[in-house]
């Protein structure tokens, strides 16, 4: 047995049952054959094991009283994955679905993605199975503190700088870092994403949209290919769907669909991003309210339903695992010739091969969507300098990062003699890691 191999029977034996973990260490492991072939120093110094293990993980209970004075306990966690290029750098999510596998599998990609951006930035994660929804903003407000209240003991601008994911936006990410200032007694970058009046970085809410399409306007450019004129579909309405959406109109697409989590709509003369706003981040309506304000626009329940509908490029941008197989063979069959994935994990592996067997140019999360974790980056830099940069500036150097993350993973392709982005950022990021890892000796 290999190396590898045996690396994937230990952590199926150490993680059992937990499915979005051992999808996403797999998916790793598999593209890794060429870098140990050329590196026997990795598998002499058992360097994969070592990224694989998280350095810390953190379990707590969050409890906190409701607006009719009921105490309710939800679960917290922190994965602090690996430092060994910065500090943790990885969002916290508040949504039903966190558990322990989540987190771990969105931290192990957030290390190679944050190695990916040049930045030094490690790589962690971290949430709540809380749901947000329904609840006023004095609930979330006292639900937010409690989180910081264990949280903060083990953050730091030098240790560890969470940002926002899923459920957690600007209201709380303000609560959070009110929360750790208040216990700290000090205003340092500890979070991103953070309220521009308090020392967050203009750009940091479309980054990761923005940052996708950058990406995928570069991966079509090497294919004579652009977004002017072709017909996309986005899948999710929260910021990085409708950062994508915006991108992607001003090159000149026509975005035809966009989701919920409840069904999508689906406007033919292209979407009215302005409506889109001000139902989600306004009202914070479901995106059903659009085909009631525009006629020509169709709402239908059940969000997996996006991929029927034809188009040129489709950006999934929701959450992990949103198109399987057939789900693929639908968009193949429609036309679609091209994926970008702006959210983390979105396509299953048999959806991934479908694709790349059929020649679909594919964008994997881990390059396309780390426009976010960037702009944190960059936040960081300019908490450190106590100077807010230009929105030019900031959307300049987030398009720098992203072209530059295309030509690295374009140049490990030849390089390894690769067959996908896929492999490629797998192995552009695991070898800055693993080679940080290997000079700092066994830690």
């Amino acid at each position: 047995m290999s190396y590898l191999e045996r690396m994937r029977e230990i952590v199926k034996v150490r993680n059992p049952h937990e499915d979005e973990f051992l999808q996403a260490v797999t998916e790793v492991i598999e593209s890794l054959e060429p870098v140990f072939a050329r590196f026997p120093e990795f598998e002499e110094t058992n360097i994969l094991e070592r990224i694989i293990e998280p350095e810390r993980q953190i379990i707590f209970r969050v409890p906190w009283v409701d607006d009719q004075g009921r105490v309710h306990v939800n679960r917290g966690f922190r994965v602090q994955y690996n430092s060994a290029i910065g500090p943790y750098k990885g969002g916290i999510r508040f949504h039903p679905s966190v558990n322990l596998s989540i987190i771990k599998f969105l931290g192990f990609s957030q290390v190679f993605k944050n190695a990916l951006t040049g930045l030094p930035l490690g790589g962690g994660k971290g949430g709540a199975d809380f749901d947000p929804k329904g609840k006023s903003e004095m609930e979330i407000m006292r639900f937010c503190q409690s989180f910081m209240t264990e949280l903060y003991r083990h953050l730091g601008p030098d240790t560890d700088v969470p940002a926002g994911d899923i459920g957690v936006g600007a209201r709380e990410v303000g609560y959070l870092f009110g929360q750790y200032r208040r216990i700290c007694n000090e205003f340092t970058g500890v979070f991103t994403g953070k309220g521009l009046s308090y020392g967050g970085s203009l750009v940091r809410k479309e980054a990761t949209g923005f940052g996708l399409v950058y990406f995928v306007s570069e991966m079509l450019k090497a294919q004579n290919k652009s977004f002017d004129q072709a017909t996309v579909i986005v899948s999710g309405s929260g910021n990085v769907a409708t950062y994508a959406c915006q991108k992607a109109q001003e090159l000149g697409a026509k975005v035809v669909a966009m989701s919920d989590s409840n069904g999508f709509i689906y406007d033919p003369e292209g979407i009215k991003l302005d409506t889109v706003k001000e139902i989600k981040e306004v009202q914070r309506e479901r995106i059903k309210k659009y085909a009631d304000i525009h006629k020509g626009a169709r709402y239908t329940e059940g969000s997996r339903g996006i991929w029927q509908v034809p188009c040129d490029i489709a950006l999934p941008c929701a959450t992990q695992n949103e198109i399987y197989e057939e789900d693929a063979k639908a968009l193949i069959k429609n036309g679609c010739y091209c994926v970008g994935e702006g959210a983390n994990m979105p396509t299953t592996p048999s959806a991934i091969k479908l694709f790349l067997e059929n020649s679909i140019l594919f964008a994997p999360g881990k390059a396309a969507n780390a426009g976010g974790v960037a702009t944190s980056g960059l936040e960081m830099t300019q908490n450190s300098q106590r100077l807010p940069w230009s929105a030019e500036e900031v959307d300049s150097r987030l398009r720098t990062i992203m072209c530059n993350i295309y030509q690295d993973c374009a140049a490990a392709i030849d390089e390894y003699g690769l067959n996908s982005l896929v492999e490629a950022a797998n192995i552009v990021g695991f070898v800055k890691v693993a080679r940080a890892m290997l000079e700092q000796g066994v830690i």
